[in-house]
């Protein structure tokens, strides 16, 4: 069969200071048509580059320096006439900006990671949408409008006329995100290329999408290059999977295969650092080290500092792809960049607990507190909603919710987006005062907040802290990491002296994991799971007794997301501290949480302990996330 899509010896390389960053080096693929083709592997590694290669929308610094991208079944009406001998192929490489700009939209559309920084602020969404069918097809306005909202129906977004004259500020993070999706999908492009497109998204609202995109695959022979880290989507919707590594192809092989049998020893490590429920108690594999420095890389295998099975000679010389057996009596469809693959790639991998108990600690200092650190009671938040020219009405998103946040114990906080997860963390925090009418009590060791001083050392804010999702945009990147935990000394615990701040930091640092020299270094000197870890220590540095966590591992790479699990767990361990963790990831409530609260439009909907929830749900909608949430399952 014909591949859409023809990407070979791709070379992408970035101008910096220190000299070209070899972003992409001699990868290749190919994509049929109705089929999709998965790019995994973690931040850094050139998946998103590849994808703006493959669109021609490089930054300044980024330039193409091999390689061909072949576009199949081209016709002279979308571009100029095509210079190469094969009049059915078009290199989108060698062609003007101009042609480039019909091809990009109309035959390759892309849907971006970040859809806050992808939709323009000051145009309705409505416009945003119509504009772009209207590049593309010969409609009106008004059938381009009437489209739009056909479209934004299908995505899963509610009332989807009155959508088109909000602006992207008026919307959830997870509805821009379908709105960027119905923007991609709607001039029926031959390939997609989506580029982590469910990240936002609840699982519900996720299934609902993924299965809108196989549907429209098979309706007219879609081609999708599918960028993601959660291996249960690849498992669910891929044909064939690609590995990166270090801006290179490390495996290439059918999906099947590829969870059957992985051969590279990173692909290994991946997948064997999925969380589960078989895996409650014990450490998560963590994959140590990180990604090696691409500014003129040196020869050798790029895995080789990381890999349990390296040897002297994966040092010697960078390994190339190379085709390996699928079975005896199958023509190979498998690459591996590996020369031990032989040795280490015969045994089947598997998802149970190998690993040692995260910690033998069964006691917590007595200074802590026992039984329930915080209540809340009734809980109810409503927002402001303009009723008239002067009057204005309240509309409820979350409604009595009743929790107990136990010392040592973790209660997750599951359900879609709008569902009121993040409006009850915030609330709870003291966020909203002003911005929104609050009923119900937050009770802190049986008094209520509101009867509690603010600050110093019998502070409720010392004492109640929060993990961000998103830990680049939450730490100050003009102060060194020193700066950033200090400061929240200051503001929370102004009774400590400097001595005492900086012993009190000294031990925070060791107690996530990182060495004493990271307090001097910048945020954008760590790796995305070190960045974590920081905003973890700033959280932890005011003692507190309850952490609230909202989505802390949702854009982190797989073997960064068990690092951090294994890190939250042990601290909790250490020092009792209670745990509110929200998250749209059912594998990590399943490993972490011993109570599990759904929540649907703003309402409990049910709670049970957690293994008992996920064995024997009571409520539909509980049923229904729990069927939607992708998995890896493995040959047994």
């Amino acid at each position: 069969m014909t591949s859409i899509l023809n990407v070979q010896n791709l070379t992408t390389r970035l101008a910096s200071e220190q000299g070209w960053v070899h972003a992409i080096e001699g990868l290749s693929l190919a994509i049929e048509k109705g089929q999709t083709y998965a790019l995994v592997g973690e931040s850094g590694c050139g998946k998103s580059m590849t994808a703006l290669s493959i669109a021609r929308l490089l930054p300044d610094s980024g330039a193409i320096f091999a390689g061909n991208i072949d576009l199949s079944n081209y016709s002279e009406k979308d571009s100029e006439k095509n210079s190469e001998k094969d009049s059915k192929k078009l290199d989108v490489l060698r062609i003007s900006e101009s042609a480039m700009r019909n091809i990009r939209g109309k035959r390759i559309s892309m849907i971006f990671q970040e859809p806050g920084t992808s939709l323009n602020p000051v145009m309705t969404v409505g416009d945003q949408l119509a504009e772009v069918i209207c590049l593309h097809q010969n409609v009106s306005k008004s059938e381009a409008l009437a489209q739009a909202a056909m479209w934004l129906d299908k995505v899963g977004i509610p009332e989807p006329k009155a959508r088109l004259a909000q602006y992207p500020f008026e919307m959830s993070g997870g509805q821009k995100q379908r709105v960027m999706i119905a923007m991609a999908l709607a001039v029926k492009p031959d390939v997609l290329i989506a580029d982590e497109p469910t990240t936002a998204l609840d699982v519900s609202i996720q299934a609902q999408v993924l299965n809108l995109l196989a549907q429209l695959q098979k309706e007219q022979g879609m081609a999708m290059l599918l960028i993601t880290h959660d291996l249960g989507i690849v498992q669910q919707m891929a044909d064939h999977v690609g590995l990166m590594y270090a801006g290179q192809l490390v495996e290439s092989s059918t999906a099947k295969e590829f969870f059957k049998q992985p051969r590279h020893p990173y692909a290994r490590a991946l997948i064997r650092s999925l969380p589960s429920q078989a895996q409650r108690g014990h450490a998560l594999y963590t994959l140590e080290g990180r990604v090696p420095s691409l500014v003129n890389p040196k020869p050798g295998c790029r895995f080789a500092d990381r890999c349990e099975f390296a040897i002297d000679a994966c040092r010697d010389a960078t390994p190339e792809l190379q085709s390996v057996s699928a079975s005896s009596d199958a023509v190979s469809l498998s690459q591996v960049r590996c020369i031990r693959w032989m040795d280490i790639g015969a045994e089947p991998i598997s998802l149970n607990p190998t690993s040692k108990q995260i910690s033998n600690i069964t006691s917590i200092a007595p200074s802590q507190p026992t039984g329930v650190v915080l209540q809340a009671v009734s809980l109810g938040v409503s927002y402001p909603v303009k009723k008239g020219l002067f009057q204005k009405d309240w509309k409820p998103v979350l409604k009595n919710l009743s929790l107990d946040l136990v010392r040592g114990k973790t209660v997750a906080l599951v359900g879609e987006s709008g569902s009121g997860k993040t409006t009850a963390a915030r609330a709870i925090l003291g966020l909203l005062s002003g911005a929104a009418k609050l009923e119900g009590q937050i009770l802190f060791a049986g008094t209520p907040l509101s009867a509690m001083p603010e600050r110093g050392a019998n502070g409720w804010r010392s004492k109640i802290q929060f993990v961000f999702q998103d830990p680049f945009a939450s730490l100050n990147p003009r102060h060194r990491v020193l700066q950033i935990l200090e400061e929240s000394l200051i503001n929370l615990r102004p009774e400590l002296d400097a001595e005492q701040r900086l012993a009190r930091i000294q031990k925070v640092i060791g107690q996530v994991s990182m060495p004493e020299e990271a307090l001097r270094r910048f945020p954008h000197e760590f790796s995305g799971g070190q960045r974590q870890r920081i905003a973890i220590a700033r959280a932890l540095v005011s003692e507190p007794q309850v952490l609230i966590c909202d989505e802390p591992t949702s854009a982190l790479d797989v073997s960064v997301q068990a690092q951090i699990l294994n890190l939250l767990r042990k601290l909790q361990l250490e020092t009792g501290v209670a745990m509110l963790f929200i998250t749209h990831n059912l594998s990590v409530v399943q490993y972490l949480a011993d109570e599990v609260v759904v929540l649907r439009h703003g309402e409990v909907v049910e709670r049970n302990k957690t293994d008992q929830l996920f064995a024997k749900a009571k409520n539909a909608y509980t049923r229904e996330l729990i069927k939607a949430a992708p998995r890896v399952t493995l040959p047994s």
